[in-house]
């Protein structure tokens, strides 16, 4: 079975093996599965292409990539699978002509494409109780229907989630549309160039602080306003307030709607 180049710097990483569950299934193609305890994460790092996840009543993470290219060669575009204590974060990295690409966990690593024009598309079913963090730069990022919490980050393109946990969400040019089902923790929704729809649990207790530059602000849940108020600028307590809820834009519209 053809093994890929892994990354060396991590204190473990996954050969790609029946051992583990990793398979090369054509030229193109990628499938990797394995269990993931509760609590810890499968992470995935693309660049160009979309980064899709949903719910499994299985117990096994399975996550596919697709690649395909128009100029360059997909299979010059590795898929690593690097193993940790947190969980299994998965990459595409490109090929490189000076400092080499790495796999890293969290937002650490390197992943310049060098002009390959090569897009991967990840799937991802996700178990309950498994983290879920997508990140891309080129792409949307799609979890729904997961029962868990959620981390997703793009630069180019938008962003869906809905999960019955709590959720971070960020992109730059794009809309964030999001259903979340817990806000505790850290809960945070940014984006430059386009909208904020959020829908949250009807009894939700959090110190909102809501902002954008241009568009406005509405809220179908009641907010005690603290502080200022603009139609720009809004910070108040939903419920009884605690946690923080951060959510930004700033060219765009922000709704807070009550999750159905």
């Amino acid at each position: 079975m053809t093994q890929h180049p892994v990354c060396m710097r991590l204190p473990l990483v996954l050969a790609f093996s029946a051992a583990i569950g990793a398979t090369q299934l054509a030229a193109q193609d990628f499938e990797w599965r394995g269990r993931i305890a509760q609590g810890d994460a499968i992470e995935i790092k693309g660049v160009n292409g979309d980064v899709v996840a949903a719910f499994t009543s299985g117990s096994e993470v399975v996550v596919t990539a697709i690649k395909r290219g128009r100029r360059s060669d997909p299979d010059a575009v590795d898929i690593v699978v690097v193993e940790h204590g947190d969980g299994i974060t998965i990459c595409a990295v490109y090929p490189s002509s000076g400092r080499p690409n790495e796999c890293v966990h969290g937002s650490g690593g390197r992943m310049n494409t060098r002009n390959n024009d090569t897009r991967v598309h990840f799937t991802v079913s996700v178990p309950a109780g498994v983290r879920f963090v997508g990140r891309t730069v080129n792409g949307d990022v799609e979890a729904i229907g997961l029962a868990s919490d959620v981390e997703t980050a793009t630069v180019n393109g938008d962003v869906e989630v809905k999960t019955t946990q709590r959720a971070v969400a960020t992109t730059i040019n794009g809309s964030i549309r999001a259903s979340i089902g817990s806000t505790s923790g850290d809960v945070r929704f940014e984006t430059v160039n386009g909208n904020i729809t959020l829908d949250l649990p009807e009894d939700s207790n959090v110190d909102l602080h809501a902002s954008t530059v241009n568009g406005s602000i509405d809220s179908a849940l009641p907010i005690t306003v603290s502080g200022r108020f603009s139609r720009r600028t809004l910070q108040g307590r939903i419920g009884e307030g605690g946690t923080r809820l951060d959510v930004s834009t700033v060219n765009g519209s922000i709704r807070l709607r009550r999750a159905r």
